[in-house]
């Protein structure tokens, strides 16, 4: 099994690295590029890099659906498609937002609808959750239509927040993946291996496109795949406390953003002698928090930070829920 699931990670990640370099210089071409306004001048880097993401994590999906055909690889197909459609579906809605910009109040309840797949085969299953201090609780009917779509949909957009600087979220997001696939290694989760594995490839290869100094960004088609891989993982594999322990970095990034009402401007970093500082000294966000306590900070840096703590937060999780 371990061969196999090795097997289908580097598949996904030679998948992401060859699409990038067909798709990126094509992005540039057709004008699909952002400004990276954490640089000297504001260069363009080419936009929608995330579709070489898509690319890899689907190829990777599609090579263990061979091997559980044809090669003995054992898991429950139907959690798995469900997930990939919900999962497609919430890449859908990020090419979409990219191309037209989907208005944020749109955006936010979008993803309740990507969710109606694995509301379906939820149905069928268990509607119990662990609670922590509490233990296993059955939500029944409130779980099935309130708890996996708001999940789907917290989320995603949670991951397409805290995101902007070059690394941030492919960084993040591997280790991500690597401490939930390792959970579910140890407690013999394939249907979620199936889902992390070929994530986690995907984005090491992004990475050496992504990693300062980008040359390509995820944009939000990127960003709400992400989130959308560990929602769905997490909800077909039964560890939806997990997958909220995860990504607590990223909630705490949603509450200092919504205490300064969501800015869409401005919460990036002010380049001054190499380092990044909040704009006009102000904190929207928490990478902004993180460039006022190191007294300004280098990006490169600054993203090796979050990678560190999202380490850290990754180990905490994994003393919690691996088996040994």
């Amino acid at each position: 099994m371990l061969l196999l699931i090795l097997g289908v990670l580097a598949f996904s990640l030679l998948t992401t690295v060859t699409f990038s370099y067909f798709l990126i210089p094509r992005l540039k071409r057709f004008g699909m590029v952002g400004k990276d306004v954490n640089k000297e001048g504001r260069p363009e880097v080419a936009e929608m890099g995330g579709l070489a993401i898509v690319a890899g994590f689907t190829a990777g999906v599609l090579l263990a659906i061979m091997l559980n055909t044809f090669n003995g690889m054992e898991f429950n197909i139907t959690y798995v498609l469900a997930a990939l459609v919900t999962i497609h579906a919430m890449g859908f809605i990020g090419i979409v937002d990219d191309l037209l910009d989907i208005p944020q109040a749109v955006k936010a309840f979008l993803p309740l609808a990507a969710a109606v797949p694995l509301v379906a085969v939820s149905a069928a299953g268990s509607t119990a959750m662990a609670v922590p201090f509490v233990g296993e609780v059955d939500f029944g009917l409130f779980y099935i239509i309130v708890l996996i779509p708001v999940g789907v949909a917290v989320a995603s957009n949670l991951t397409n927040m805290l995101a902007g600087f070059n690394g941030m979220e492919a960084g993040m997001g591997s280790i991500i993946m690597l401490t939930m696939a390792a959970i579910a290694y140890s407690i013999g989760k394939v249907e979620m291996l199936v889902l992390f594995v070929p994530m986690l490839g995907a984005l090491l290869g992004f990475l050496k496109f992504n990693w300062y100094p980008a040359k390509a960004f995820p944009g939000d088609v990127g960003n709400l795949t992400i989130g959308a891989v560990v929602a769905a993982g997490v909800i077909i594999g039964d560890l939806e406390t997990a997958g909220a322990l995860i990504l607590s970095l990223y909630v705490v990034d949603f509450f200092i953003k919504a205490y300064n009402r969501f800015p869409s401007s401005k919460w990036w970093g002010e380049l001054k002698g190499g380092k990044l500082y909040p704009v006009e000294g102000k904190v929207r966000g928490f990478a902004q928090l993180v460039m006022r306590a190191g007294g300004g900070m280098g990006e490169r840096n600054l993203v090796l930070v979050f990678m560190g703590m999202q380490a850290l937060i990754g180990i905490a999780v994994l003393l919690m829920f691996v088996r040994v």
